[in-house]
């Protein structure tokens, strides 16, 4: 009986079927890339500016939960999930909890984390991705920023020896978004995208978290209940 299998092959057949993987996966990737490259998500207006600093906002109100509530939650968000999340054994310590104020409702953490962008075998393209971020509560409405936005890139083996990088510098619309409007540059339209879509989750992150559970057909399911968006 006949197979065809890569491993029945002659040795010569093998490794010539490792090539033609190895010669269209780096096809594949671009074929990725040029679908983000014209995405309307990540062109003019995606990366905002308040007095030419990138800055995000979020604002909504929690509506079945009140301040001190949303506060804990928020906190225990910010520890549990973004801080757990910054790169490790840093010395100083860079992601960390800078102040927590439970009377004004307040909390701002500085963060770093590894940004990766494409991790195919022995190649890995990653950066270090580095925000302050604050997060308040007044009564029922949240408020959220992420701002100070910078990255170390192309850093050896033991983290030294990189490039910092402002978002003022590389993912601006007047920096990163080509004349017309139609499609990001090539090398730092990557920086960009990446910082829109994890900026998102982060947001997402506290919306869900803020969210009220719900069980439908036997089944615990999370929804954005509670939560109006302005």
């Amino acid at each position: 009986m006949k197979t065809n299998s890569l491993l029945s092959l002659p040795f010569k057949g093998r490794f010539g079927g490792v090539f033609v993987l190895l010669f269209c996966l780096p096809l594949c990737l671009m074929a990725v890339k040029k679908d983000y490259m014209k995405d309307p998500k990540y062109l003019l207006g995606a990366v905002p500016e308040v007095d030419g600093i990138v800055t995000f906002q979020k604002n909504f109100t929690v509506t079945e939960k009140n301040e001190q509530q949303i506060y804990d939650i928020m906190l225990a968000y910010v520890k549990n999930s973004i801080i757990a999340g910054g790169i490790p054994n840093q010395q100083p310590e860079y992601t960390r909890i800078v102040s927590e104020d439970r009377g004004s409702g307040t909390i701002v953490a500085r963060v770093e984390e590894y940004m990766t962008f494409s991790h195919v075998f022995l190649n890995l393209d990653r950066t270090r991705f580095r925000y302050l971020l604050s997060a308040s509560v007044k009564g029922q409405k949240v408020s959220l920023v992420l701002t100070q936005i910078s990255y170390y890139y192309n850093e050896d083996m033991e983290g030294k020896n990189g490039e910092t990088i402002k978002a003022e510098e590389w993912i601006t619309d007047k920096v990163a978004v080509n004349k017309k409007g139609t499609k990001l540059y090539p090398r730092s339209g990557k920086f960009r995208r990446m910082t829109v879509d994890r900026v998102e989750a982060i947001f997402d992150g506290f919306m869900d978290a803020l969210s009220t559970m719900e069980v439908q057909d036997q089944v615990l399911t999370k929804k954005r209940k509670g939560i109006v968006e302005e």
